[in-house]
């Protein structure tokens, strides 16, 4: 705070909020460097004091893959849509699982900062945002890893053609897999605020959602017009649309990419009217 003679400037003024929808963007720009201390903390916080550390990050879907590719591949005969299995599974659980922690993480905001948001003001979509930034980073090592698997079966066998011209549309589909888990997750936290059963809810869902999501097998096992109907649901499309890009295997329709799209934005902002006007009295039901 700033005093003269004839007026008093303040830095940053806390006031209730009027309108039921607003987002202050520069607002939370200005949080910036709160967001990048609780990306730290999440990263920090969820290996510490454990033998293995960061390597869990890409021990969870190799071995995830192995039972699935024993599983549905060796055993149940299932189809990989031409690409090798392991690779298949592989592609499949490392974006599925940003998009799933993602949701899962932040479904959980209000009632795990309580104590937080009831001392300290700052804005509360800070903590979903660096939730899905820190997954981001987690993101960034089993990719890596993904490449080391991508290009031994590159080099080896003649069952993966990339499509470069398309390679651009990755770091795109990846943001929008990141704002539909951010999406769902804040709307399943407003919920549980009052209605602790959403909690319960969410972990078979999310589980639900995995199959309905055709992580585990492609797709093109279904009928023309099955498939239409599976390409509405965004993780699908974007997931096939990755694999298409990386493989030359899969689906990738704009079409159906331009409208989820539209749909994880509509959703989003629905998400945060539903956010914005469950913080202003969450701490009487949490």
């Amino acid at each position: 705070m700033s005093i003269n003679k004839n007026t008093t400037e303040w830095d940053i003024i806390v006031k209730p909020k009027t309108a039921l929808f607003k987002l202050n963007f520069s607002e939370i720009w200005a949080y910036k460097d709160l967001i990048l201390l609780f990306v730290k903390r999440d990263i920090t916080s969820l290996y510490k004091q454990t033998i293995l550390g960061p390597l869990w990050m890409v021990i969870q879907p190799i071995f995830t893959s192995l039972i699935y590719t024993f599983t549905f591949s060796k055993t149940a005969g299932l189809s990989t849509d031409g690409i090798p299995d392991i690779l298949f599974y592989l592609m499949g659980q490392t974006f599925w699982i940003y998009f799933a922690d993602s949701l899962n993480k932040t479904s959980s905001t209000f009632v795990s900062n309580a104590a937080v948001f009831g001392k300290v003001y700052f804005p509360r979509l800070v903590v979903p945002i660096s939730i899905v930034i820190s997954n981001l980073v987690k993101l960034g090592i089993q990719i890596a890893f993904l490449t080391v698997f991508y290009l031994y079966f590159y080099f080896a066998t003649s069952q993966l053609n990339i499509q470069l011209q398309h390679l651009a549309l990755i770091p795109l589909l990846i943001v929008f897999l990141g704002l539909f888990g951010l999406s769902l997750g804040i709307l399943f936290s407003s919920f549980t605020t009052k209605y602790r059963d959403f909690t319960f809810l969410l972990g078979f869902t999310v589980q639900l959602l995995m199959f309905a999501s055709c992580v585990v097998f492609p797709v093109s096992m279904y009928s023309p017009k099955l498939q239409n109907y599976f390409l509405y649901n965004p993780v699908v499309a974007y997931l096939e649309a990755i694999k298409y890009t990386l493989t030359g295997h899969g689906i990738l329709s704009f079409y159906h990419l331009i409208i989820d799209s539209v749909g994880v934005l509509f959703t989003l902002l629905v998400a945060i009217l539903i956010f914005n006007k469950t913080e202003k009295s969450f701490m009487d039901t949490v």
